[in-house]
């Protein structure tokens, strides 16, 4: 449906036909599979109590009995985050938040250090009553947890905000019992994994469809000359792989924060002075290509001694989108074999513009499925 009011009376599975009778969406069995536990979802969220009922409640009784969530996990591209926007769409004035996952970590981090400066000695139980103040739904995209700090976390924090009658919706690429896989400390992250699996409905979409390059012909994915038409076709492709939405991603390394200024279900879009113009190494590049599977950067300019910094942070990028297998689209000044022909560098730079080139072809990029 376009009319957004008229999106807030349906529940998922009629918005969802809907979409399809309209072109916007195809039809997947995969999909249509979870959207009955998203109608259920949305029921008992509309028929929980207004928040001025829920204060009274809230006195009588230590925790608050949250319908039970869903856990949308399966491989990358299958429309994950697509049904939980849907999903959201549908709750018409049930306070729900919809993030990042690890946009949300970052923010909770942030919460418990001010509570700390604050002498709070227990910084996690005013971060998680801020949080069940403001939503009744949190709808995470890509819960994935590879960081100690958070593995730590998350237990306590989950723990309150569940307490408190908050309801999680998530997407993720692992079941819950790959989360943290092999981490360290893992022994005490499992009761984590057995909450989530209490308060929330493990669904897994297995379509075979990878719906991120279904409707977007990545045959070419290197642009020159820099122009208006090169920066419109970056614009049309990226639309395609977002639907054109996307947030920033803040990445933690080592405690210095890297920023994708446009990122969505693990595709991002960035400048070449957003990732080269800055004094980023090979632990930052690694971190960007752990999170992406797709990656856009545009405005590459011709390199040369001018800007040889630049230059050497371009070829450590590249190699390793390469060994990492990320699907690259790219905007140029020129083509890879005479975008630095001149110049300390020129003949390393072979390699990177080689593999340039190995990584348009069409069948480059990390196994999904």
């Amino acid at each position: 449906m376009s009319d957004d009011d008229d999106n807030a009376f349906l529940d998922p599975t009629s918005l969802y036909a809907a979409r399809v009778d309209e072109g916007d969406l195809k039809r997947d069995a995969a999909q249509e599979s979870v959207l009955p536990e998203l109608d259920r979802l949305r029921r008992e969220l509309r028929a929980m109590p207004h928040r001025s009922q829920r204060r009274g409640f809230l006195r009588r009784a230590k925790t608050v009995e949250a319908p039970k969530g869903v856990y949308m996990w399966g491989g990358v591209g299958r429309g994950k985050s697509m049904l939980m926007d849907l999903f959201v769409e549908t709750l018409d004035n049930v306070p729900a938040r919809r993030v990042h996952f690890h946009a949300f970590m970052q923010e909770v981090q942030k919460g418990m250090n001010a509570a700390r400066k604050e002498g709070i000695s227990d910084p996690i139980g005013p971060v998680a009553e801020k949080v069940a103040a403001s939503v009744r739904l949190l709808a995470f995209d890509e819960m994935q947890i590879t960081d100690i700090t958070d593995a730590m976390i998350v237990g306590r924090l989950f723990e309150k905000i569940f307490a408190d009658g908050v309801t999680v919706v998530t997407t993720s690429n692992r079941p819950p019992d790959d989360l943290y896989k092999d981490g360290l400390n893992r022994q005490i992250f499992l009761p984590f994994i057995d909450m989530l699996k209490d308060r929330m409905v493990v669904h897994e979409l297995a379509s075979p469809t990878d719906y991120r390059l279904h409707h977007t012909d990545l045959a070419r994915v290197y642009f020159t000359p820099l122009n208006s038409e090169t920066r419109a076709k970056i614009t049309e492709i990226w639309s395609d792989l977002t639907g054109g939405q996307s947030e920033p991603l803040e990445i933690d390394v080592y405690g210095r924060e890297v920023i994708l200024p446009f990122y969505r279900d693990r595709r991002a879009r960035a400048s070449f002075y957003d990732l080269c113009g800055h004094a980023l190494g090979p632990a930052d590049y690694l971190a960007i290509a752990e999170a992406v599977d797709i990656l856009i950067v545009e405005e590459i300019p011709r390199l040369s001694r001018a800007n040889f910094n630049e230059a050497k942070r371009f070829v450590t990028l590249v190699d390793t989108l390469y060994e990492a297998k990320v699907r690259l689209i790219c905007s140029a000044a020129a083509s890879p074999e005479f975008l630095y022909i001149e110049g300390e560098g020129s003949f390393e730079f072979e390699r990177t513009a080689s593999r340039l080139m190995e990584m348009q072809d069409r069948t480059w990029g990390k196994p999904h499925g």
